[in-house]
């Protein structure tokens, strides 16, 4: 059972809002150490220079989305054991099974609630503390 504030998270979104109510929902249940970038190059840059324990991406994104961002952090050694939510507008199923066969931990769709991204959570992690 880890601690909710010990898991070091990634919040990956090219809107603002979107990041903010990301953020919010995360120090809602209790996991404050988080870090931010709005395109998945900008994550990658992140992760290499620093690996999260998770990333919560958008699959939307310019630059780099979503499953490029989750292949590249896949492809490196350093980062591919890291927890990977993709956050998606839709509730495509061609983009999650693609997101499953490239080591997608869990998918949220959005609009969501802090309860169903803890769940989310949770699915990865098990019980936070």
């Amino acid at each position: 059972m880890p601690a909710a504030s010990a898991i070091q998270t990634l919040i990956v979104d090219d809107q603002l809002t979107m990041r903010s109510l990301i953020r919010a929902s995360l120090q809602q249940i209790g996991v404050v150490n988080l870090r931010e970038a709005n395109d998945g190059e900008e994550a990658l840059r992140a992760m290499i220079a620093q690996p999260a324990h998770l990333v919560i991406s958008d699959f939307n994104m310019p630059n780099l989305d979503g499953l490029g961002l989750l292949r590249a952090i896949r492809a490196h050694p350093p980062t591919s054991k890291s927890a990977f939510i993709m956050l998606t507008g839709r509730a495509d199923k061609e983009l999650v099974q693609r997101a499953v066969q490239f080591g997608v931990n869990n998918y949220l769709v959005k609009p969501f609630t802090a309860g169903q991204l803890k769940e989310k959570i949770e699915g990865v992690f098990g019980p936070l503390t």
